[in-house]
């Protein structure tokens, strides 16, 4: 018993010194983790342009480029639509002072808190000009910064990719290097089928929010299913985050009961169908983790690294369940992370009803 109490709490120090590393030195890890994640994805790509011939450089290159056109893509999709809704900033700004005339009046009527106290509540948070000046340079600041420094990671990182592998499988002892190879491998899979799945996932939730959000009436329709899709990068809470900024848009433009209780009613389908459809489907099993430690995970992300924590933490809590499995002292953790037996069995049966359509229709 002294033993395994040793043990547990070696593993907790050793998990707190990890936690605490992580913070300090976010400047420095995360563009360095963003950056590797992304560098997997065109792994493949990469190593079949080496082989038709075209060389490591030019191949790192070409990789790049497509990175750069992804990020231009959908850059310019939101860029496209945003600027049809600052086209209708006048009607959108007196609807809003429309709702703030009505929520002071409801607020004085059912609270009896004056408009002179409302006023002096508002103006007492209200920030200085100066300062938000200042605090979006230095956003803009650090924002070009660590794209410089993941652009430049991305490219090192695939050109030096095997020099890497090397300096792992030397780190091993012989008779480990086997194993150590397959977590690599295993490390970069899961990395590669997340963004891969990921990307399948916001394209169809794309169409169908589309097709959702037109049936119903909602005015620029494609707009709020681009940012729905695109909120899908944070499990659980971004969906909800895109149909609230969604119901408040359309409250905004007049939008009746109707509709803001269709843009509901369409989340809720979207998500049944992501759920028990898009996911089984399209993400691999590896990728998986439970509800709790997703959640526990995006926590985590959020209080070590802020907003880039939250998208990175399903990626990393992933890997980290290829390295736990591969490890015996570890094999607990990665059966924590893990899926649990009722979703892989009910998600195995939806793949099995998919497979005997799909047979049918051949």
């Amino acid at each position: 018993m002294t033993l395994n109490l040793d043990s547990i709490l070696k593993k907790l120090l050793a998990g707190i010194l990890v936690i605490v590393i992580l913070i300090y030195a976010k400047g420095f890890l995360m563009p360095l983790v963003i950056g590797g994640i992304l560098a997997t994805l065109f792994l493949p790509f990469c190593n079949k342009m080496e082989r038709i011939g075209l060389g490591r450089i030019l191949s790192v290159f070409i990789s790049l480029f497509g990175l750069l056109a992804v990020f231009g893509i959908i850059i310019s999709l939101l860029s496209w639509k945003i600027s049809e809704l600052f086209s209708e900033f006048d009607l959108l700004k007196s609807q809003a002072i429309k709702t703030f005339n009505q929520t002071q009046a409801y607020l004085f009527q059912h609270f009896g808190i004056s408009l002179e106290k409302q006023s002096e509540i508002f103006n007492s948070e209200k920030p200085s000009i100066s300062g938000l000046m200042k605090l979006t340079a230095g956003s803009l600041k650090d924002l070009m910064t660590n794209l410089i420094l993941i652009l430049a990671y991305f490219f090192f990182l695939l050109y030096s990719r095997v020099h890497i592998k090397q300096f792992f499988l030397k780190l091993a002892k012989k008779d480990q290097q086997n194993e150590v190879e397959q977590i690599l491998k295993g490390t970069t899979r899961v990395s590669q089928q997340y963004l891969l799945g990921l990307a399948k996932m916001i394209v169809c939730l794309w169409i169908l929010y589309s097709i959702g959000f037109s049936i119903i009436g909602v005015k620029n329709a494609v707009f709020f299913a681009i940012l729905c899709g695109l909120l899908e990068i944070i499990p659980f809470i971004g969906n909800i985050t895109g149909t609230t900024i969604t119901v408040l848009i359309a409250a905004l433009h007049g939008g009746n009961l109707t509709l803001l209780l269709g843009i509901i009613i369409t989340y809720g389908i979207v998500q049944f169908v992501q759920g028990w459809v898009l996911e089984p489907l399209i993400l691999g099993p590896q990728v998986k983790i439970n509800p709790l430690f997703t959640i526990i995970a995006l926590i985590v992300g959020d209080w070590i690294w802020g907003i880039p924590g939250i998208l990175l933490a399903i990626p990393v809590a992933a890997m980290m369940k290829i390295f736990c499995d591969h490890i015996e002292p570890l094999k607990p953790f990665g059966f924590l992370i893990g899926e649990m037996d009722t979703q892989e069995k009910s998600e195995q049966k939806v793949k099995n009803i998919f497979k005997k359509i799909i047979t049918k229709a051949r």
